[in-house]
């Protein structure tokens, strides 16, 4: 049962790790322990919040480091956690820092992003809460544009022309029956003249270029442009504009600086790939580089974004790799012990993909029944169709490169590829897919070995 803030705190109610855990498991199959370790993590913030102050700010969030084969569920993990604390996530690759032209790139750049996410999902949220208002404001609008402009009085001193309220609120009722929706409208709709420039900036200074754009676009007046449109469209893009007026843009930022800073998760991939300290020249340096680089975000630092300044203290950090060649004792100490919790993630065999295709909220074998289902097919999985699938899923992921459950979306665009191209000329028709289906269009590819590396 979830728990509320006692009284005096205004924090919202969180689920409990069980309840995050068994969320989760509606979405992603099996990784018990990484689910475990992250539903504890963001337990933890709520926790973190009601201590009293002094401790507050010296408790710090147990990074993660997720340790398995592509394709098992790190980033999905991730991904739907953030979902469910309605925080802002960012997904980063700790490998693109070393490549050639990324070399000294401002990693502050991975929390810039991320409040950029966080004012954009803010922003929407409160435009949300004004959207009565703001419809009822454009609707007023859309209402002076179908009335007569009132005229001004004649030479003769006769009385200006001026639409009557019943005139008014006959028109209105018509528009809300949407007996006036395919009438046009001129509407005249402010923007920002954003100016076409190109900063040339030096590698980590990517900041500037930002702001420079920014002064330029607030030194320039906003102008008008018109727009002859439907009545349906007038109404939407009134309403936008009117929406985004009532937003306060400093509650916004506020708010998002506070979730970045309170309730933020990074999450960083292929952090295996920076796992190098031995040499003392070429790709070592490079990664040991970047580690180094990284280490102050995560550590606690502040960073200056065009919104202000952004603490990260206690922003949740979750790396992941695959850890082939290498182990996290590989990376540099100080990042070590900014990652205190590990996590091992099992590779999928059969079994597991026959759960995939068939539990989860958003299998697969149910987006491509709805997928179809547009097209007025009715498309039928057998048993034993989804038993192949995973079998030959499985046996593909070992004869080549294991891309774990990402080899069922491969597989499952060949198996109906044909049925795909040929929808829209069936309407009506019944497929009805089968272990025999399965085995006549995929046995022959996965038993060449150079051509199923090509296809599957």
């Amino acid at each position: 049962m979830s728990v509320r803030a006692p009284a005096g705190h205004s924090l919202t109610p969180v689920m409990t790790p069980r309840e995050i855990v068994s969320e989760l498991d509606r979405y992603i199959v099996g990784q018990r322990d990484a689910k475990r370790a992250v539903a504890v993590a963001v337990r933890n913030r709520w926790r973190r919040q009601l201590v009293p102050e002094e401790l507050r700010d010296e408790i710090a969030p147990k990074n993660i480091i997720m340790i398995g084969p592509t394709g098992v569920g790190k980033t999905e993990i991730s991904r739907r956690l953030a979902k469910l604390a309605q925080a802002p996530f960012i997904k980063v690759e700790a490998s693109k820092f070393t490549e050639v032209g990324y070399v000294g790139r401002d990693v502050e750049s991975i929390i810039r992003d991320l409040m950029d996410l966080s004012v954009k999902m803010v922003r929407e949220e409160e435009q949300e809460k004004v959207q009565v208002k703001a419809r009822d404001l454009a609707e007023e609008r859309v209402l002076d544009l179908l009335l007569p402009e009132p005229q001004a009085p004649d030479d003769g001193g006769e009385e200006a022309y001026r639409p009557s309220p019943d005139t008014r609120e006959k028109l209105r009722k018509m528009l809300r029956a949407g007996r006036l929706d395919d009438r046009d409208v001129d509407v005249e709709l402010t923007q920002n003249m954003t100016p076409m420039i190109e900063v040339l900036t030096p590698q980590g200074m990517e900041e500037m270029e930002s702001n420079i754009k920014e002064m330029f676009s607030n030194l320039l007046p906003k102008q008008s442009k018109r727009k002859t449109v439907k009545i349906p469209e007038a109404m939407k893009l009134l309403t936008q504009e009117e929406a985004a007026r009532l937003v306060d843009m400093d509650t916004v930022v506020g708010e998002a600086t506070r979730r970045v800073e309170q309730s933020g998760i990074v999450f960083i991939d292929e952090i295996d790939k920076i796992a190098g300290r031995e040499s003392v020249h070429g790709p070592d340096v490079s990664r040991e580089g970047v580690q180094r680089d990284l280490l102050p975000i995560v550590e606690g630092s502040t960073v200056n974004s065009k919104y202000g300044l952004v603490r990260t203290d206690h922003i949740l950090f979750i790396a992941s790799g695959a850890f082939h060649n290498s182990k996290p004792s590989d990376l540099i100490p100080e990042f070590q012990g900014r990652f205190p919790i590990r996590v091992e993630l099992s590779s999928l065999d059969k079994n597991d993909f026959v759960r995939i295709l068939t539990e989860p909220k958003n299998a697969l074998i149910r987006q491509y029944v709805a997928l179809l289902e547009t097209e007025n097919i009715r498309l039928l999985f057998q048993e034993d169709a989804i038993e192949e699938i995973a079998r030959i899923s499985a046996e593909a992921n070992e004869r080549m490169e294991n891309i774990g459950a990402r080899r069922l979306h491969t597989i499952l665009e060949k198996l109906l590829d044909d049925v795909s191209f040929t929808a829209p000329e069936m309407p009506g028709r019944e497929v009805r897919i089968d272990a025999a289906y399965v085995s006549e269009r995929l046995d022959a590819i996965l038993k060449n070995e150079d051509l199923s590396r090509y296809i599957l």
